[in-house]
């Protein structure tokens, strides 16, 4: 005799098929986006931080939006391009040397270490050593510390390839945002109403402000602390009399904007002066590269502290440091959204509870839960 479930449990058992159903779909949807979430990520990075640069470029255009966003995508491509065409370029140059290098090589041996690399403080002497033995031995050499040389190859295939899949990121990331900031306010319905008919309306249009404040401090930090790296390169190479500072200065905006930092510039280039034998430029550079990487260590806080608003410099702040660790350069704004939008719920529920954010453990302790 078959016995049939009662209705309450009927209930139960369809609700739960339908919450796995819908996890199921969630986690469809997820394989499907996860290749663009980086893209995206840059995509709202942009629309956020230029919304006011693009709603004035519209003014100026008078009204014309498509026209702006034409504009504004040109013009960010080319900032992103023009550092990359440099790289490039300077790779292909350094291949070439490369190769003639190693063909002299094979016809006349390995040539003699300048003097300046022989009399380095403290590594001098153990790359004099290297070379002598590369010299004379150099098939058993290399065998022997091949594995660290090839790991610095991979390393730096790796960096390269890093650089270019984040560049073309930056570049498929301006051109959605640009269709975001066509768009204006209506793109923002659709979130605006699924917040506030999940939190409410107070919690929902506080969550999504948090949201906006995380994006644009931390990008007002990172692209204003790699604008002003820029132009105090510029200054410092201008005086030092180096060739092309304008375009190496380009490059530092580019490497200081995507976390890389000036030195992958500025210490070829005082290797470069050291080889030929510039010892005041030298010096110079190396000094102005310590208070280049000072001011790219100290500014970036400050400004994410003076554009974060109402929300506290240490939420950012460890937003910012924990998120680059964990998942790089996206991983600053990633990690601020995190600790923002949880701070602000945070804040948001201790509210409706009554419980003051400056009282004591003690005190709150005393407040039911």
């Amino acid at each position: 005799m078959s016995k049939s479930f009662p209705s309450n449990s009927r209930s139960m058992i369809e609700t739960i098929l339908v919450v796995l159903l819908l996890l199921s779909l969630l986690l469809a949807v997820y394989d499907v986006l996860r290749v663009f979430f980086g893209v995206l990520t840059f995509a709202l990075i942009f629309s956020v931080s230029f919304t006011g640069a693009f709603e004035w470029l519209v003014r100026l255009v008078r009204g014309r939006r498509v026209l702006a966003a034409v504009i504004y995508t040109i013009l960010l491509i080319a900032i992103i391009a023009l550092p990359i065409t440099l790289i490039i370029s300077a790779l292909r140059h350094h291949v070439r040397e490369a190769i003639g290098w190693m063909n002299d090589i094979k016809a006349n041996g390995l040539p003699p270490l300048p003097k300046w690399i022989t009399n380095l403080p403290l590594a001098g002497e153990d790359i004099s050593s290297f070379w002598q033995q590369l010299q004379n031995s150099p098939r058993e050499t290399i065998a022997t510390h091949g594995e660290p040389i090839r790991t610095a190859l991979r390393h730096i295939l790796t960096s390269g390839a890093g650089m270019v899949g984040t560049a073309l990121q930056f570049i498929a990331g301006i051109v959605i945002s640009a269709f975001l900031l066509v768009s204006g306010d209506k793109v923002m319905h659709p979130i605006k109403a699924v917040t506030v008919h999940l939190l409410g309306r107070r919690d929902g249009l506080s969550l999504i402000q948090a949201t906006t404040v995380a994006i644009r401090s931390v990008s007002i930090g990172v692209m204003g602390t790699a604008f002003i790296a820029s132009i105090i390169s510029y200054i410092g190479l201008l005086i030092a009399g180096i060739h092309l500072a304008i375009l190496l200065s380009a490059l530092i905006f580019f490497l200081v904007l995507i976390q890389l930092g000036p030195l992958a510039v500025w210490v070829p280039l005082v290797i470069w002066m050291a080889s030929q034998g510039h010892t005041g430029t030298t010096i110079f550079l190396i000094i102005y590269g310590v208070a280049l990487l000072i001011v790219d260590g100290l500014l970036k806080p400050v400004l994410i502290a003076k554009s974060g608003g109402k929300l506290p410099f240490l939420v950012l702040f460890l937003g910012v440091v924990g998120g680059l660790a964990a998942w790089g350069f996206t991983g600053m704004f990633k990690g601020a959204i995190i600790l923002s939008v949880s701070y602000t719920l945070f804040d948001s529920w201790l509210e409706r509870r009554n419980v003051p954010m400056t009282m004591t453990p003690h005190q709150r302790s005393d407040v039911p839960l």
